[in-house]
């Protein structure tokens, strides 16, 4: 954004930032032999609302591609909205690098067709004693922790225990105040 921008009160929304999206297949690894956490198989892409012709054209390409994946994958798709109205991309598969894949796939789409403004955020499941959901930010290019504990509750000191074992293998955001909850996802 430039200077006259910012007098004239325009702003630009941040296109989404992918590149630091496969780091969740290695540290898979650690989240399983450190802290007990398995991939469980299911991934999603939130995408803000929208409508028009071009989203879908967009979605059309993302069913198209998934399809000819879950050929060779067996990888299950389907694209809802929340209560919130959030289109979710929401992907189910037991192999972790085919959902990593996938999740990539469905981004980059969205972006070459014009929606990376539109890109919130891409969730991962993970489980074992409690269920773990690590949030790719598009925006900040960064991951976070969340742990639902029950009705619109948080297990906040896992979420910064997980901050502090998986700091050296995840891009996490430094900013906890970002650490958005995300109630009511599909997965």
């Amino acid at each position: 954004m430039g200077f006259l921008d910012s007098i004239l009160g325009k702003t630009k929304l941040p296109e989404a930032n992918t590149d630091k999206l496969f780091a969740i297949s290695t540290a898979a690894i650690t989240l399983e032999a450190n802290l007990g956490l398995k991939p469980d198989g299911a991934a999603a892409v939130c995408i803000k609302p929208m409508d028009s012709s071009r989203y879908e054209a967009a979605r059309t390409e993302i069913e198209d591609l998934l399809k000819l994946s879950f050929k060779e994958t067996g990888i299950e798709y389907s694209i809802q909205k929340d209560e919130f109205n959030y289109v979710w991309v929401v992907l189910k598969d037991k192999d972790f690098e085919d959902l990593v894949t996938n999740i990539q796939m469905v981004s980059q789409i969205l972006i070459e067709q014009g929606f990376g403004t539109q890109l919130l955020a891409a969730v991962y499941r993970f489980k074992g004693e409690d269920t773990v959901y690590w949030i790719y930010s598009f925006k900040l290019g960064s991951y976070y922790p969340f742990v639902p504990s029950g009705n619109q509750q948080r297990n906040t000191s896992l979420e910064f225990r997980l901050k502090s074992v998986m700091g050296r293998e995840l891009p996490i955001e430094k900013d906890e105040a970002k650490w958005y909850p995300m109630w009511g996802m599909p997965i």
